[in-house]
């Protein structure tokens, strides 16, 4: 046990003395994870192939199906109480697992890689346009480190050290500021009844929404093993990621439509340009 009381366990059962997780602290903990640029880029692959309202509803429908998925993971591991790597011994044995363990590794390494590239993305633009320079490479390496600090202080640091004091209003304030600047000045009759330009349907946007949720399901257990009761560990894990999922996605889809971004590459800098005064942003889009 680290010295601030933070429990550091291995891949045996934590006992139920450091099972200290409550559904709060888990509903706190999957919606921060659930907060990512990335998730609004995804969003902004919705549209405009579907109308608002149809990617609306693939969010909606994805995310009960995906968040149902991953719920049902976390409660497995607030059963099993070790990490989910062990879990899979159980239907894949030993050697299994750690094949299972190698791919879960590298999926991790990859999204690692895409998130801190889309991160450095959008902090280059804003520095570029405050400051007058990109560095994207300094940018990189800054999230990177930060990157390495959480993960080695680990959920039960995290919930405790960051997000219960301060960090969920932080995130918080930020959305609500994000949204507001998403809908300022748009023309949301017009928004809600555009129609699709078609090339996709509602089941090809339910499917992206759910497998991009799903593949949290290889961790979930990580987190829940700490957790006090089966169902905080379901509740948490489930509706803790599910409203940031509604929120990330449906701000990526109406980013799209109310600024007429068509790349969703472009959407991390646009994003960086909230600090501009409101007559200068409409100016810039007419």
């Amino acid at each position: 046990m680290a010295d601030d009381g933070t429990p550091n366990w291995g891949i045996t059962p934590v006992p139920e003395r450091l099972r200290i997780l409550s559904g709060l602290d888990l509903t706190l903990l999957w919606g921060s994870l659930g907060v990512s640029l990335l998730v609004v880029v995804a969003g902004a692959l919705l549209v405009p192939a579907l109308s608002l309202p149809q990617a609306l509803l693939a969010i909606l429908v994805g995310g009960l199906i995906g968040n149902a998925m991953l719920g049902a993971a976390g409660l497995i591991g607030a059963d099993a109480r070790v990490p989910a790597m062990v879990v899979l011994r159980a239907p894949l044995g030993r050697a299994g697992s750690y094949l299972a363990t190698v791919l879960n590794v590298a999926q991790c390494l990859g999204w690692a890689i895409f998130e801190l590239i889309i991160i450095a993305t959008a902090a280059a633009a804003l520095s570029d346009r405050l400051f007058g320079f990109e560095a994207r490479w300094a940018w990189t390496i800054v999230f990177g480190a930060v990157t390495i600090v959480l993960a080695l202080l680990g959920p039960i640091g995290v919930v405790r050290r960051l997000l219960r004091r301060f960090g969920v209003w932080i995130v918080l304030a930020s959305l609500v500021y994000l949204t507001w600047w998403a809908l300022d000045g748009a023309d949301l009759s017009g928004l809600w009844n555009a129609p699709a330009e078609g090339g996709s349907s509602l089941w090809e946007g339910i499917d992206l929404v759910v497998a991009l949720t799903v593949t949290w399901i290889p961790l979930a257990p990580d987190y829940t093993r700490f957790a006090r009761d089966r169902a905080g560990a379901f509740v948490g894990t489930a509706v803790g990621y599910f409203v940031p999922t509604l929120w990330m996605w449906g701000l990526g889809a109406v980013l799209v439509l109310s600024r007429g971004l068509d790349d969703p590459v472009a959407l991390p800098a646009s994003e960086c340009s909230w600090w501009q005064p409101a007559s200068r942003r409409r100016s810039a889009r007419s």
